[in-house]
């Protein structure tokens, strides 16, 4: 946005919806993943993982912001937000451009947080996801746990894996999200989205009603609470497929987090139980690359009955260890991950180095994963030459 927006500062002309559309179009425009808007400062982007300020924007009032405010939420959102100080929603911005949006207090003033979901979806290859990643779209029941902390891309994970589902399997899809963020409409799937505070008021209320509804899959925007995951375990225990989140940065040790959220006296039964539903567990963060743009790097662990076993047997060392040799199933551990995107030439040796705290083990994979391109490019030439001489 390179000229100054012009926003009356009187409290009682409403903000036009037009001008919030504006500059959340900017935002898309910019390829920004989030806008911030706040008392007494221009409009703030984050580019590639930076924080942008825009200055050659006027700085923002609160009326202006009180505007914004209204435009955004609707009556029932604005009492939530005068009682609970923050409140969350989805926003079409221009019909096309949806944002999840979260309006908080600051300072006694507003301030709102934007992230931009990119409405169209894209491919696992697109994304750069690792392609195993599609085999949970293949599953027939279960729990498949996506993890990482606040801006790591779940949300667009879980998205193209539903997509996915939706392109391919005539299905009856569920979705349960705080807000809605991305919009699916029905292809070989029907969809159905319910969002929390005003299609229905909790999380677990909505996954023990969905026993009633006939889905076949769930999508839980978030286990919050232990109610939550016990409602989770039980719909995936019942034959659904339950896709959902947590905020670990760990595969293995998301185990340990979910069985820890009950009483003691309820670990041991959770654990069983967790063990026998678990089918996959997907731990992401986003890295910056060269000219621009970040990529995923994916933890990933497949959940056989070696694994089940070791759940039952709470020994997540052991897990970590099948995650690391397990390549053949699937699984690969965030060492590996990195060492591959090295290789592949994507991301820094050095920056690598910067986000392992297993030096060594890195260094063991990317050697190996370096020996293997290399005589796969052998036997390439080879196979090549061989045809030449044929020919």
């Amino acid at each position: 946005m390179t000229k100054r927006h012009n926003i009356s500062s009187s409290a009682a002309e409403p903000i036009p919806p037009s001008e919030i559309d504006k500059l959340l179009k900017c935002c898309a425009d910019r390829g920004a993943s989030d806008l911030h808007l706040s008392h007494n400062c221009p409009p703030i982007y984050r580019i590639n993982g930076a924080i942008c300020p825009d200055n050659q924007c006027e700085v923002f009032t609160d009326a202006c912001l009180k505007g914004f405010v209204e435009v955004l939420l609707s009556a029932e959102q604005l009492a939530s937000l005068y009682k609970n100080r923050s409140t969350d929603t989805g926003y079409t911005a221009l019909g096309s451009m949806r944002f999840r949006i979260n309006v908080y207090f600051e300072r006694g003033s507003f301030a709102i947080a934007a992230r931009w979901l990119e409405g169209n979806f894209s491919s696992f290859k697109d994304l750069r996801l690792p392609p195993q990643l599609e085999r949970f779209t293949e599953m027939r029941d279960g729990l498949v746990l996506v993890t990482g902390a606040t801006g790591s891309g779940k949300s667009t994970t879980l998205a193209t894996m539903i997509n996915e589902i939706n392109e391919r399997r005539p299905l009856h899809i569920l979705t349960i999200e705080d807000p809605i963020e991305f919009i699916h409409p029905n292809k070989q799937s029907v969809v159905h989205q319910r969002e929390i505070g005003r299609d229905v008021l909790s999380f677990s209320m909505a996954i023990r009603a969905a026993m009633r509804e006939d889905p076949d899959v769930i999508l839980l925007g978030e286990m919050r609470d232990t109610e939550t995951i016990r409602a989770a375990l039980t719909a995936a225990e019942t034959g659904h497929l339950v896709f959902s989140t947590l905020h670990t940065n760990d595969a293995a040790g998301v185990i340990d987090r979910m069985i820890g959220a009950f009483p003691s006296g309820e670990q041991d039964s959770v654990r069983q139980q967790l063990s026998m539903v678990l089918r996959g567990v997907v731990s992401q963060i986003l890295v910056k690359v060269d000219g621009g743009g970040r990529i995923p790097i994916n933890e990933i662990l497949f959940v056989d009955s070696a694994v089940s076993h070791l759940i039952r047997k709470h020994r997540p060392e052991q897990i970590r260890s099948v995650m690391e040799t397990g390549r053949a199933a699937g699984n690969q551990s965030f060492e590996f991950a990195l060492a591959k995107r090295v290789q592949e030439r994507l991301i820094l040796r050095e920056q690598a180095l910067r986000l392992t705290t297993k030096e060594q083990q890195f260094n063991e994979l990317l050697k190996i994963l370096q020996e293997e391109s290399r005589l796969a490019s052998v036997r390439k030439r080879s196979s090549t030459g061989a045809w030449d001489t044929i020919q």
